[in-house]
């Protein structure tokens, strides 16, 4: 799961954010990562990380800190030479409405540009906060990369009620090089849970 966090920690004041710091991780934000994490993860919201996977994919978070305080942090993933997912996206709980989840977003989706990618996709429970952001609803099933690689381990695996949202980068790159592997833009999401080919016992 990206994230599970309410809705509210995405929503704005008008808090200043020119004090806030937003920048690529270093090994020393490995624990308050983990610790905003797991923190969700222990309400069952979020996939819990060991400090093994941190150091492993540190070069892809991008944090958000205020006086040298992480406010929130969220991870550009690589699935293929087009496409990368948005995940791990937090926000500290005392961050609430400081824009800090829509900064992480943008820096992470300016990342992905850096890289000439085609596309970027997330799985949420904050689809109206991805849509202000420029993403769009698309067909969860249609990511069996996803789905075999993290989703085996989300204790929601048979019963996953994210929303799969998209936004696309480079829009006449992704139209010649991938049609239609997304399944049509919706506007609602759907009713259907992602389908995953079960092993034969």
């Amino acid at each position: 799961m990206i994230s599970a966090v309410q809705a509210d920690a995405f929503a704005e004041s008008r808090f200043s954010s020119s004090r806030l710091v937003v920048r690529k991780a270093v090994m020393s934000d490995i624990a308050p990562i983990l610790q905003l994490i797991n923190g969700y993860a222990a309400k069952g919201i979020m996939l819990a990380r060991t400090e093994f996977e941190l150091s492993e994919a540190i070069r892809d978070f991008t944090v958000v800190t205020l006086e040298g305080e992480l406010l929130g942090c969220g991870a550009l993933h690589f699935y293929s030479p087009t496409t990368a997912e948005i995940r791990s996206l937090a926000v500290n709980e005392q961050a609430k409405t400081k824009g800090v989840g829509r900064r992480v977003v943008e820096a992470l989706v300016a990342e992905a540009e850096q890289y000439e990618l085609d596309a970027v996709f997330a799985f949420t429970y904050v689809v109206d906060f991805f849509n202000k952001v420029g993403f769009h609803i698309v067909e969860r099933g249609t990511l069996p990369l996803k789905a075999w690689k993290d989703c085996v381990r989300c204790p929601k695996f048979q019963a996953c009620d994210e929303v799969a949202v998209l936004r696309i980068l480079r829009p006449d790159h992704w139209a010649a090089s991938e049609p239609q592997p997304w399944g049509p833009i919706m506007t609602s999401p759907a009713d259907e849970l992602i389908q995953i080919p079960i092993p034969r016992s």
